[in-house]
């Protein structure tokens, strides 16, 4: 007979980003719980609000299954003496089973026969299971977490209710000084506590007191009421996703309401007052048809919609104070020069053990003229760029940027422009920051993303040569974040960098203009390449994962002779396209042989094959198809050249087949190493295949 179940924790206010993680954790832990404890369910329903992390576990078994266990016990010429009885090895072994030896059996494994016994393990009645549920509710792992009262203990934020209910029976535990009861609490300010009758009443019985304990229903509504007062007031609203999300997770019972602004704070810019809207009041702004910033915006308030004159007024009020501040700094700002905000950036530090952010700005001026001239850009294009690399600090002294942090390079875009630098130098200032996220926006010009390279690859290489570089979950200067950037920039514009030469100029530079790097740091430059080249493809790797790019085809690519990250995503993109291919096994069997035996005795190139050793056709046949190939491939695309090059697949099988390779005559043996190292070579234009899977 299936049942069904309620687990809420009631807390204190948790952080809104914290909320949809936490449920999400819950949810798969209680289901591990389950499935590892032999019980079945049918689904498991998540609830979250600010206060509650909940799961009912819909048509839950009401016993684990009996079972049939067979153990393995010690070896037989362990378990019996030379008598031929039990030895008082076998006799623990079958006492701790709960057996006797009456019940033990000899089976054989790797040629040693052992001591076997089965065991019947009765299934319990759910209700016993349930109980552990407790250490699966403090085991949960927080960002952020903090104690409470004279406990050790420590959770998101304190537990101040548990509800565990098994149909309508209670399930007991406790956690510190909290037992389990049916009691919860409704809204804070609106409900009471609420006394649930079964696991099915848990969201009406919370609805009736002010809680829509439904987060994808609460998101919903409040989508709603902004679309309804969008609608009445013939305005366009951006909902945006995570700005929904956060805002769903601070409140119970939303109501929206809009708000309004003096016209006067529309001189400043839209960015400025986006931000001051969504990130420090989660609001939602408003515009007209066209685009256009109205001084308006949407806000929604946790409870109902009395006395929302007075809620709307106090949040206009506490708006009105932000604007007025960014009124002032824009203002403030203009009156300033760059040259007068570069000499305050003299002051700033880049970390103590590195130098100052003006050194850190003068190598990536170096490094961004050598990726410059190695992307052939024009000699405006690299004028351009030299100017953006002395300024795109700056504004980080603006007291916009002071007051208000997100606007970094976006104020820097705005002053720039003011104060008559050429708009490709301006966007580059705010481009140099993209991606902000793993899945930000990457820059569009070429300017800005060069910049954008240049300062990524300048803080990698100097915290590596300073011996900061992450480990584990330690990353303090999110350098993978900077990583992962630059190889998405790369793969964007699909441009090949030679990371090494981008050193070997640096530290070139270096030695004749010192940019503040100490001496063993400047030391360390060249010692870290391979580190730092090593980090680069473990984003590769990690930006693969995540396009589901079959396991055996990222070592594949990763493992590959190339180090040139735009190869790696082309050899990815190639290998997944052909391998469900019919002749893809066929394909990879046929140059894995050659690679590997090239492995166990590699060859020098040029692989100088002399035809007139030959004493088979098939060494002919390869060689003829090999030549014909050659300048194909070198001319052709990474995906034209897999296709080409399955036309060798017959002549390298019949190769094999009739070629002994290891001759005992060692011109021969040779000019067939030879042979094979060519086919090697075609094979690894497409990373190393032998660590691709076939079947």
């Amino acid at each position: 007979m299936m049942a069904n179940f309620l687990l809420e924790i009631g807390l204190e206010e948790i952080p809104a980003h914290v909320v949809t993680p936490s449920i999400e954790q819950l949810v798969k832990r209680v289901g591990k719980f389950l499935d590892d404890n032999r019980i079945a369910y049918g689904e498991i329903k998540p609830f979250s609000t600010p206060r509650r992390l909940a799961v009912q576990v819909l048509d839950i078994a009401a016993n684990q299954p009996d079972i049939d266990e067979e153990a393995k016990g010690p070896a037989k010429k362990i378990a019996l003496d030379a008598e031929g009885n039990w030895s008082k090895a076998a006799q623990g072994f079958v006492r701790g089973q709960g057996l006797t030896t009456d019940e033990i059996t000899f089976k054989e494994l790797k040629g040693v026969e052992y001591v076997y016994v089965t065991k019947h393990i009765a299934g319990k009645p759910v209700e016993e299971v349930l109980p552990g549920l407790k250490d699966v509710i403090m085991a949960m792992t927080f960002p952020t977490t903090m104690k409470w009262a004279n406990n050790s203990f420590e959770y998101v934020r304190p537990i101040k209710w548990l509800v565990a209910l098994l149909d309508n029976e209670l399930i007991p535990f406790s956690i510190l000084e909290t037992s389990v009861g049916r009691t919860s609490r409704g809204h804070r300010f609106l409900g009471q506590e609420v006394e649930f009758t079964d696991a099915l009443s848990y969201e009406k019985a919370l609805k009736d007191q002010f809680v829509i304990a439904d987060a994808n229903v609460r998101k919903e509504l409040i989508k709603g009421q902004i679309e309804a007062i969008a609608a009445r007031k013939a305005w366009t609203i951006d909902i945006d996703a995570d700005l929904l999300e956060e805002v769903n997770n601070l409140v119970e019972w939303p109501t929206a309401f809009a708000g309004s602004f003096k016209e006067e704070y529309l001189a400043v810019p839209d960015e400025v007052l986006i931000t001051s809207m969504k990130e420090h009041q989660r609001f939602f702004y408003v515009t007209d048809a066209a685009g256009k910033l109205l001084p308006f915006f949407i806000g929604v308030r946790n409870g109902n919609s009395e006395h929302i004159d007075n809620v709307i007024a106090g949040n206009e009020k506490v708006l009105t104070a932000r604007l007025e501040d960014a009124k002032f700094f824009y203002n403030e700002d203009q009156k300033q020069t760059i040259a007068d905000y570069m000499g305050r950036v003299e002051k700033l530090s880049f970390h103590d053990k590195i130098g100052s952010v003006a050194q850190h700005m003068q190598r990536v001026k170096l490094i961004t003229q050598i990726i410059g001239k190695q992307l052939q850009m024009t000699a405006a294009e690299l004028t351009q760029l030299a100017r953006a690399s002395e300024i795109y600090k700056f504004d980080l002294v603006t007291g916009m940027v002071g007051e208000f942090s997100e606007l970094q390079g976006i104020m820097g875009e705005k002053y720039a422009t003011i104060f008559g630098e050429d708009a490709a130098v301006a966007a580059a200032v705010r481009e140099h920051y993209m991606p902000i996220s793993a899945e930000g926006d990457l820059p569009v010009s070429t300017v800005g993303a060069v910049l954008a390279l240049a300062d990524k690859y300048d803080a990698i290489l100097s915290f590596f040569a300073a011996g900061m570089i992450p480990s584990g979950s330690n990353d303090p200067y999110a350098l993978r974040r900077q990583a992962l950037g630059f190889v998405r920039i790369l793969r964007d514009k699909q441009w090949n960098i030679d990371l090494t030469a981008i050193n070997a100029g640096l530290i070139a530079s270096l030695a004749s203009d010192n940019t503040g790097l100490p001496a063993a740091v400047q030391t360390a430059l060249s010692d870290v390449n391979a580190d730092v080249a090593s980090f680069m493809v473990d984003r590769v790797k990690q930006l693969l994962n995540g396009q589901n790019t079959r396991h055996d085809i990222i070592e594949a690519v990763i493992n590959g002779d190339s180090n040139d990250i735009l190869t790696m995503f082309a050899q990815a993109h190639v290998l997944e396209a052909h391998k469900d291919d019919a002749n893809f096994r066929d394909f990879v069997e046929a140059f894995t042989r050659a690679v590997r035996l090239n492995k166990q005795n590699p060859v020098e190139a040029p692989y100088t094959v002399d035809a007139s050793l030959f004493d088979n056709d098939s060494e002919g046949a390869l060689h003829d198809a090999v030549a014909a190939l050659e300048p194909i491939l070198a001319t052709s695309s990474l995906a034209d050249s897999f296709v080409e090059a399955q036309s060798l697949v017959p002549a390298i099988a019949t190769y094999f087949e009739a070629t002994m390779i290891m001759s005992d005559d060692a011109a021969v043996r040779q000019n067939r190493l030879n042979q094979v190292a060519q086919v090697a070579a075609i094979a690894n234009k497409f990373g190393n295949l032998t660590d691709l899977i076939v079947k």
